[in-house]
C-alpha cells in the first residue's frame, strides 16, 4: 500500500522566513566579528583545530548521505542530513567564539603556495557567506515533503557545500604552520 505525503506548503512558507532571518543575522555576525573582541582569559587556540574537523565530519557525512539517497535509504539520508546540519551550527559557533576572542593568523606561507591558499581562501568565503541560505531552504524543502523542489535544489546547493565542508580542512591544514602556539 502506498500513500503519498502531501507537501506542508504553509509550513514551509514560515521556515523560509526564519531561514531568511538565520541567514542574514549569520552573515552580520560573521562581517562584523573582526571588529568584536572580547578579551577573556580562556584560550581559545585549540579551536581552529576543532571547528576544522567538524567541517572534515561534515564533508563525510554529505558524502555517506548521498550514497544514503543514492541507495534508496531516504530516512537515513535525512538523519545524516540533519547530522550534517547540526554540526554546521556547532562549527559556525566555534568559529565565531574562536574570531572574537583570538588575534586573526595571517597565512605565512611564499610562493606559489600563497596564491593556491588564496584561491581557496577566498572561493570558501564567498560560497560559504552564500550557500546558508541555499542550504536552509533545500532543507526545508525535504522537511515540508517538498520532495521535487528539494531534489532541484540539492542538485546545486549539495556540490557547493561539500566544497566549503572540504576547503575549510584544507585551508587551515595550509594555514597551521603559520598559527602562533
Amino acid at each position: 500500500m502506498s500513500y503519498v505525503i502531501e507537501p506542508n506548503i504553509d509550513l514551509a512558507k514560515k521556515l523560509n522566513r526564519y531561514a531568511w532571518l538565520i541567514s542574514v543575522l549569520v552573515f552580520i555576525v560573521v562581517v562584523s566579528m573582526r571588529r568584536i573582541h572580547l578579551d577573556t582569559d580562556i584560550d581559545f587556540t585549540w579551536l581552529p583545530a576543532f571547528y576544522s574537523t567538524l567541517n572534515g565530519i561534515v564533508a563525510l557525512t554529505l558524502i555517506t548521505a548521498l550514497y544514503a539517497i543514492k541507495s534508496n535509504r531516504a530516512m537515513l539520508h535525512r538523519k545524516l542530513m540533519t547530522t550534517a546540519m547540526l554540526l554546521s551550527v556547532l562549527f559556525l559557533i566555534c568559529y565565531i567564539i574562536y574570531h572574537i576572542t583570538t588575534p586573526e593568523t595571517k597565512f605565512c606561507g611564499i610562493g606559489m603556495i600563497r596564491y593556491v591558499y588564496f584561491f581557496f581562501l577566498i572561493t570558501h568565503i564567498v560560497l560559504a557567506a552564500l550557500i546558508l541560505p541555499f542550504i536552509l531552504f533545500t532543507y526545508i524543502r525535504a522537511y515540508t515533503n517538498q520532495f521535487v523542489r528539494h531534489v532541484k535544489m540539492a542538485r546545486w546547493v549539495y556540490p557547493l557545500w561539500l566544497y566549503v565542508a572540504v576547503t575549510g580542512p584544507v585551508l587551515y591544514l595550509m594555514l597551521s604552520p603559520c598559527y602562533q602556539h
